[in-house]
C-alpha cells in the first residue's frame, strides 16, 4: 500500500510529515511525501513557518505521481493560497481517494494556515477531497456553524459536504458526557464514534487519525470503519505517547507484532533458495492468525499473493487482515481443534517434496478431495474446511502439513502449519 503525505515540515517528528512516515510505517504501507512549508518547532512551541514555492510542490508531485503507483493521497498543512493553488493544478483530475485534515493551528500554538487561504481551501481543496477530518474548531471555522450540541455536528457536517467533500468526520467532540467521539457523515447518513479520553494532551494524533483513514479508504472499506479504525489506532497512539522534550507528549504509532513478525518471515521466505519452484499455480499466501481468532478478518494475510518471477519470489500487494480466504480458513478450522496454530502457508505439491517432510520427521496428514459431499462443494470456501477437518479428525497432535492430490479443475497442495510464521519457515528450511 502507497499512500502520498502532502504536509509541513516537523523537525520534532510530532506532526507534519514525519509524523505521517512513521504512522504509515506503523501500518505496514509505504509513504512518499511532499514538502509545503518549513517549520521552526518542537515540543514547546511553534517557532517559524516558511512556505515551500508553488513550482517546488508542483514538481515533487509530478516527480512521485509519475513513478510510483498510489493509492491514497493525504494533504495536512498547506500554510498560503499559492500552496493550495499548486495542489489542486496538480490533483483536480486525479482518481485517487484524497483526505484532507485541515490544519488551522498547531497544538503547540502556531499558525498552520493563513486566514487569507481559507476561502481557497473551501473553493479549490475540499471539492476534490472524498473525506477531510477537522476537528471541533475548525469545523466551526469552515462551516461557520457553532457546535455546542450534538445536533450542530449533523448542520456543521452537511454544511461543510455541501463544498464538495464526499466524507466528513468531525474529530474529537466532548457534547457526549464523559466521552471523547468523532462525528461521521457520508452525505446521507450519520453516526458518532465514542471513546475513552486519555488525560494530558500530546502532538501528533491529527496525522495518525488522517493516515490511518487513508489507509481504510485505499482499502475500499466505508467511512464508518475506516473512522473506527482510525480511532483505535490513534487511541493506541495517544496511549504510547512518549515525553521526548519539555513540553508536550509525542504520540508514538505503534507496529502491529502480527503485522511485523509475517512481515519479517515472508522476506525471509522470498530469500530461501530455489524457493520459487515451490510455488503452485495458484500462487502462494503466508498468513498469521490474531489469538483465538474467529474470521478470515482477524487473519492476516498478503491481499495478492506471493508470486513466481522467473527464479524469484516476489510479493505482489499488501498484508491486510482479511486478505486471504484459502489458507485464512485453513488455519482457523486447525484452531477450532489445536488453538496454538496460527500460521500457515501454502506451496505447490510434488511427491519428492512429501517425502523430504517425511525425511525431516515431520508429521504428515492427507484428506482426499474426492471424498467430499456435494453439500461442501457448492458452499463457498468450504472445501478447505471441510478437508483440514478430514485430515485432523483422529489427531491428538497437530500435524505439520496437510496435502490433497487435487480434483477435477482443484491444483493439488501442501499446506505448512506453525504456531507462528518463524516456525512454519523452520519448517521448510528443513526439506530445502
Amino acid at each position: 500500500m502507497n499512500i502520498l503525505a502532502i504536509g509541513g515540515s516537523d523537525p520534532s517528528s510530532g506532526a507534519g510529515i514525519q509524523s505521517d512516515i512513521l504512522a504509515a510505517q506503523a501500518l505496514g504501507a509505504n509513504c512518499f511525501s511532499v514538502i509545503t512549508a518549513i517549520t521552526a518547532q518542537n515540543s514547546k512551541q511553534f517557532s517559524y513557518a516558511e512556505p515551500v514555492s508553488a513550482k517546488s510542490i508542483g514538481m515533487q508531485i509530478d516527480s512521485v505521481l509519475s513513478d510510483f503507483d498510489v493509492d491514497a493521497i493525504t494533504i495536512g498543512m498547506v500554510y498560503d493560497t499559492a500552496a493550495i493553488k499548486a495542489i489542486h493544478a496538480k490533483l483536480k483530475n486525479a482518481k485517487i481517494p484524497i483526505i484532507l485534515d485541515p490544519v488551522i493551528k498547531s497544538t503547540t500554538g502556531g499558525v498552520l494556515l493563513k486566514k487569507d487561504a481559507i476561502s481557497a481551501l473551501k473553493k479549490l481543496l475540499i471539492p476534490i477531497c472524498n473525506t477531510i477530518t477537522p476537528n471541533v474548531a475548525e469545523a466551526e471555522l469552515i462551516s461557520g456553524v457553532r457546535i455546542r450540541k450534538p445536533s450542530d455536528l449533523l448542520l456543521a457536517a452537511k454544511a461543510l459536504s455541501k463544498l464538495g467533500a464526499k466524507n466528513i468526520i468531525i474529530t474529537g467532540h466532548f457534547l457526549e458526557r464523559g466521552k471523547i467521539s468523532d462525528f461521521v457523515f457520508d452525505g446521507t447518513r450519520h453516526q458518532s464514534i465514542p471513546g475513552k479520553k486519555l488525560s494530558g494532551q500530546n502532538h501528533g494524533s491529527g496525522c495518525n487519525f488522517a493516515i490511518a483513514v487513508s489507509l481504510y479508504i485505499a482499502r475500499k472499506k466505508n467511512i464508518f470503519d475506516s473512522a473506527k479504525f482510525a480511532k483505535q489506532f490513534t487511541y493506541d497512539s495517544i496511549k504510547s505517547a512518549q515525553r521526548l522534550g519539555r513540553g508536550l507528549k509525542i504520540t508514538r504509532p505503534g507496529r502491529d507484532q502480527i503485522q511485523s513478525e509475517l512481515a519479517e518471515s515472508i522476506k525471509k521466505f522470498e530469500n530461501l533458495k530455489e524457493i520459487h519452484a515451490h510455488i503452485p499455480e495458484c500462487q502462494t499466501n503466508f498468513v498469521f492468525a490474531k489469538p483465538k481468532a474467529k474470521t478470515t478478518g482477524d487473519v492476516l494475510g498478503v491481499s495478492g499473493r506471493i508470486v513466481k518471477a522467473g527464479t524469484q519470489a516476489i510479493t505482489a500487494g499488501s498484508l491486510e487482515y482479511g486478505g486471504s480466504r484459502h489458507v485464512a480458513t485453513a488455519v482457523l478450522t486447525m484452531q477450532k481443534k489445536f488453538p496454538k496454530i496460527r500460521s500457515a502457508i501454502n506451496i505447490r505439491y510434488d511427491e519428492s517434496t512429501i517425502k523430504k517432510f517425511a525425511k525431516s520427521r515431520a508429521k504428515i496428514a492427507s484428506y482426499n478431495r474426492l471424498q467430499e459431499p456435494k453439500s461442501s462443494r457448492q458452499k463457498e470456501n468450504s472445501s478447505i474446511s471441510w478437508g483440514v477437518s478430514q485430515a485432523i479428525q483422529n489427531l491428538s497432535t497437530p500435524p505439520d502439513i496437510i496435502y490433497h492430490k487435487g480434483d477435477f479443475g482443484k491444483e493439488p497442495m501442501i499446506i505448512v502449519f506453525g504456531t507462528a510464521p518463524s516456525e512454519v519457515l523452520q519448517k521448510l528450511a528443513k526439506i530445502l
